[in-house]
């Protein structure tokens, strides 16, 4: 029984701008979730038939799914609304079919395609194996290819890639097709629900204690569209108008060094690109 399973659904090829990126950008993710320092894990990616991955390190596996394109997968197409829905049941569907084939694991983190995560993670849980879960609150916030991080703590607001949770927690379905839509979408689709939903049911998550991921933004392929940390933080007029606010920003930003290197982005590569 692995301690922890990292999920990583990828969304259907023909919703991809440029797979040929998504591809790369999911290699480094890999990577990332490669460099634990407890081996006491195993990932699965959960992907169309038919879509071209990288090749897969010992320990990764991909789960085939023949789930149709997300017609509303791109904002603009229908209300936010219907995107979000349209978004949480694609994504909800596909962690539910990784989860069905990991149903042994201890513990799930849902990681997005392009996100990064610390090494640390497997050895906490393995220190805290009788916890419910954790919320990562504090992490970083990296333009892709840039040189700095942006600490950022409201991350499990804003990145998807920030709960880990104790399987049992998710009450599972036996099959795919006992699990109602209403619980894909806000159980496995939806980073934002899940923590009051086990708060209220007397399984509340704890706050991981560091840093413990990455959201790689301003990258063609992202699906959230999420604007550079210059742009967001440093020349949004709410920030220039406010001289407190961005010095306060300007005290989170940090050089990426090679410890943060080391732990985010993967032995696999001195630098990432």
């Amino acid at each position: 029984m692995p301690l922890v399973t990292f999920i990583i659904p990828v969304r259907h090829q023909d919703n991809a701008r440029d797979w040929s990126r998504l591809k790369a950008n999911l290699t480094q993710t890999v990577a990332s979730i490669s460099n634990q320092t407890n081996g006491d894990w195993r990932g699965i990616i959960v992907a169309n038939e038919g879509a071209d991955l990288p090749d897969l390190p010992e320990k990764f596996s991909a789960v085939r799914v023949t789930f149709p394109p997300n017609d509303l997968h791109e904002l603009g197409k229908g209300s936010k609304e219907d995107f979000l829905d349209a978004f949480r049941a694609d994504k909800g569907r596909r962690v539910l079919s990784g989860m069905l084939n990991a149903t042994d694991s201890r513990f799930f983190m849902i990681v997005d395609d392009d996100d990064f995560v610390s090494s640390r993670l497997v050895q906490h849980v393995s220190d805290h194996r009788d916890a419910n879960g954790w919320t990562i609150d504090h992490g970083y916030i990296w333009d892709d290819g840039g040189n700095f991080l942006f600490g950022h703590d409201d991350f499990s607001h804003l990145c998807g890639t920030s709960l880990i949770i104790r399987a049992d927690l998710y009450e599972l379905p036996t099959r795919f097709e006992d699990a109602s839509l209403d619980w894909i979408k806000s159980m496995l689709g939806s980073h934002v629900r899940i923590a009051d939903i086990l708060a209220q049911r007397g399984a509340p998550l704890t706050k991981l204690p560091f840093r413990g991921a990455v959201y790689r933004v301003a990258h063609g392929g992202s699906h959230s569209q999420a604007p550079s940390l210059l742009r967001q933080y440093f020349l949004n007029r709410g920030v220039l108008t406010k001289p407190r606010r961005w010095l306060r920003n300007l005290r989170r930003l940090r050089i990426l060094g090679e410890g943060h290197r080391r732990e985010f982005f993967g032995k696999t590569r001195s630098k990432p690109a």
